[in-house]
């Protein structure tokens, strides 16, 4: 059947198959151009199917020959209802590594589940023996825990309400948004679902199955950005949730003998999570326009593969005062930061167009759905049946 983009508030609900592959082949390639990592050799990587993670795993695997275990929640194909992205991006994962001759397998299910951590610790024990890295990557809009409480995530400020600038992306109209505060049961949950918990329980599980390298690494992914995002980001409920996985990385590695925890602070990028956060996409639509013109903007595989090729794995990791790795160091340059603030004061409805990089959110949105790839002829009919190798 023809696929076409059927975008419903921030996200899209069809993927296409060809353009999926194509994401995936174009990220694999640039990995190829880059000097070898010295990295890990057999990588658990949870949250796997897009975004940081999918990219993660291409960098690890084409880049340090890891062999890959990658965990998601992703659906297949129903009907004349397409797969999601993430399901057509493991597959057209697994087909290359494959084709180099590197271990790649994929779990699909609710990682947040002991039932999927059962399995994982199996496929390890079976295939790989130990693992010595594990990425945690995971983006969920709710988890439900070992004793079947549902928690939901939101995303509010905390403390007080907040006014400030958005965008609403298909009109690209300007204007003011206000956040309200979420509740200290929201801010509950929402540190429940984003939080460290899961990762430490997944650290627990790994070790006292035996499944953990000797001086494995584990690394979370997280956010800060600049003032101007903090009370919608690093104050807010999701902040909240942030600073706990922070605390987390601290105890792994303190409680945990021979596993370090590591948080990797990541620049803002267009993704599902990014999207549905306001004033944020207006933020990153003049950040954009800002990077690209100074020659410094990176997507999710250009931020890993420097993740793993210079900051974490060759030679000694590279930390601030904090412990974290920084891969937003170049969005944070107060060069960069200070033409951005200076953007914000003046975009309005009127000269967005010129002072923000909009299309180029827009092509970062279509893309992690397989759409507008150079190369894809998009009024083909394509098999949206595909199937995922190691699932099959």
């Amino acid at each position: 059947m023809m696929v076409t983009p059927k975008v419903r508030g921030f996200i899209c609900t069809t993927a296409h198959p060809a353009g999926c592959r194509e994401n995936v082949k174009e990220q694999i390639e640039y990995v190829k151009r880059q000097p070898k990592a010295d990295g890990p050799k057999k990588v658990l990587v949870i949250g796997a199917s897009t975004g940081y993670g999918l990219s993660s795993r291409i960098a690890l695997a084409f880049s340090s020959g890891a062999a890959t275990l990658g965990v998601l929640f992703e659906k297949p194909a129903a009907g004349s209802r397409t797969a999601t992205a993430g399901w057509y991006n493991t597959a057209a994962f697994e087909e290359f590594a494959q084709k180099d001759g590197l271990y790649a397998k994929s779990v699909n299910g609710d990682a947040f589940s002991k039932e999927v951590k059962d399995q994982v610790i199996g496929l390890i024990k079976q295939d790989l023996g130990q693992v010595d890295m594990v990425v945690y990557s995971l983006a969920a809009p709710r988890r439900t825990d070992a004793n079947g409480k549902v928690w939901s995530s939101v995303l509010k400020t905390t403390g007080a309400s907040y006014t400030n600038k958005t965008i609403d992306l298909k009109t690209r109209a300007v204007s003011d948004v206000t956040i309200e505060p979420a509740t200290e049961e929201e801010i509950t949950a929402t540190v429940k679902v984003m939080g460290g918990e899961d990762w430490k329980d997944w650290i627990s599980a790994l070790k006292a199955a035996d499944v953990l390298a000797p001086n494995v690494v584990t690394v979370a992914y997280s956010y800060i950005g600049p003032a101007l995002t903090h009370p919608m980001y690093l104050d807010g409920s999701i902040g909240m949730a942030k600073r706990h996985l922070a605390k987390t990385a601290k105890e792994i590695t303190q409680e945990f003998p021979g596993v370090t925890g590591y948080i990797s602070v990541n620049k803002a990028l267009v993704t599902q999570s990014s999207a549905a956060i306001p004033i944020v996409p207006l933020y990153i639509s003049l950040l954009y326009k800002v990077m690209k013109e100074k020659g410094l903007h990176e997507g999710c595989i250009e931020q890993m593969t420097r993740l793993f090729g210079e900051k974490l794995c060759n030679g000694s990791p590279q930390v601030d005062g904090e412990g974290m790795l920084r891969l937003d160091d170049w969005e944070m340059r107060d060069d960069v930061q200070r033409e951005v603030s200076r953007l914000w004061e003046t975009v309005a409805t009127e000269n967005v167009e010129q002072l923000a990089d909009i299309d180029g959110y827009w092509e970062d949105f279509y893309r992690m759905f397989g759409f507008h790839l150079p190369g894809v002829d998009y009024d083909a009919d394509v098999a949206v049946d595909v199937s995922i190798p190691s699932l099959a």
